[in-house]
């Protein structure tokens, strides 16, 4: 239990601070926010928790095809945060992240990457 813990106090401190350096600084705070933290805490405690390598390389090379759909969102959220404000441009924004995966997982299925 004390392990679990600590992943989390180590995880929720990283995104905590990336929220405080994007409230002084919009450039710096998605320069932090854009680099994988989450993958590379993720990969970390795999490695740590003595999981497979081919664990873990499972995990990165998902991840990747994974984020792909995901970058649509992020030209369509400013666009609509101007038009509609938070909280429904954050709806929209999943749920064009969620057609986007579901299309994405379509069309890369003929080359043997399935993501669904």
């Amino acid at each position: 239990m004390p392990w679990i813990l600590t992943k989390y106090a180590i995880t929720a401190a990283i995104v905590v601070a990336v929220s405080e350096i994007a409230k002084r600084s919009d450039r710096l705070g998605a320069l932090l926010a854009s680099l994988p933290m989450v993958t590379l805490l993720a990969l970390t405690w795999l490695y740590v928790e003595k999981q497979p390598a081919e664990k873990i390389a499972n995990h990165a090379w998902y991840t990747f095809w994974y984020v792909v759909p995901t970058l649509p969102m992020f030209l369509a959220f400013p666009r609509l945060l101007a038009r509609f404000g938070f909280w429904p441009a954050l709806g929209l924004s999943a749920l064009i992240t969620v057609l986007c995966f579901a299309l994405f997982a379509w069309a890369v299925r003929p080359w043997g990457i399935k993501l669904l």
